[in-house]
């Protein structure tokens, strides 16, 4: 979800067992499963509006709102982000955009360094959609020295869900990743994992694996995934990658049961 050009990588699906869910050893150490009607929970996460003022990131459209239950809310069991076309003009960091939508942190409430991470959710289909579920390095380094790991994108209607990492190595890259084919994205929840440990990153959808990353051992410019990473969900309007935005497919909305993380 940070600058990028468009993501051109094709399917990087190993031979191997399927990766269990979660690995034997680990212990759930963090989840939100968004049981409690009403806004997304404070103590867990924070809305990003960083970018609303001056424009997001890779000429996204969109305005991050804070707190309004239109964008973000907690309703039967499950977390719902719903991107609209409007203007939210009144706001006093309101940029211009024609979108709003919510992008959820949990910066500053928690992060961690290596495990298993997995969300089941149901995501969005129309021209200019790009929900993420993701997580960036919490440290003052700019991105993409920081590191970032796209545990779930996609993007308009394309059938498939791509995960991919980011690095200094890999900058002015589309990074490194995979995409696979996912049936019924759009309609039916999938799971969207991750196991990250000091040696390796594998990226799966429904316990199967499609993108493995070994760490290299040549430093952190291409391994910065060595110390605290936060999640985000956020749903993107536009930009850099889908393209344009078919106004006519608003409101779109992501939903999501589940957030957990194992560790070790």
């Amino acid at each position: 979800m940070t600058p990028r050009a468009p993501l051109l990588l094709a399917l990087s699906l190993a031979a191997g067992p399927a990766l269990a869910a979660p690995p034997d050893g680990y212990r759930l150490v963090w989840s939100d499963e968004f049981n409690i009607d009403g806004l997304p929970d404070p103590s867990k996460w924070v809305y990003d509006t960083e970018a609303n003022a001056t424009g997001w990131y890779n000429n996204e459209k969109q305005y991050y709102a804070v707190a309004n239950p239109a964008n973000s809310v907690q309703s039967g069991g499950m977390l719902h982000i719903t991107a609209r076309y409007e203007r939210l003009s009144d706001a006093p960091d309101y940029g211009g955009q024609d979108y709003s939508s919510a992008r959820l942190i949990t910066k500053d409430r928690a992060s961690w360094t290596y495990g298993y991470f997995e969300a089941s959710a149901r995501l969005p289909c129309g021209q200019g959609a790009w929900p993420a579920i993701w997580m960036l390095g919490d440290s003052p380094q700019p991105w993409p020295k920081r590191g970032e790991m796209d545990i779930m994108e996609h993007i308009n209607a394309d059938g498939a869900v791509h995960g991919t990492l980011h690095s200094q190595a890999t900058r002015g890259t589309p990074g490194n990743g995979g995409r696979i084919p996912v049936k019924d994205l759009c309609e039916t929840f999938h799971l969207y994992q991750m196991l990250w440990t000091p040696d390796r990153i594998t990226i799966s959808v429904d316990d199967m694996p499609y993108f493995r990353f070994k760490n290299p051992g040549t430093g952190p410019d291409a391994w910065p995934f060595d110390g605290p990473f936060f999640l985000l969900l956020n749903l993107a309007v536009g930009g850099n990658w889908p393209g344009p935005v078919d106004d006519s497919i608003f409101p779109i909305t992501f939903s999501l049961d589940f957030v957990r993380v194992y560790q070790k």
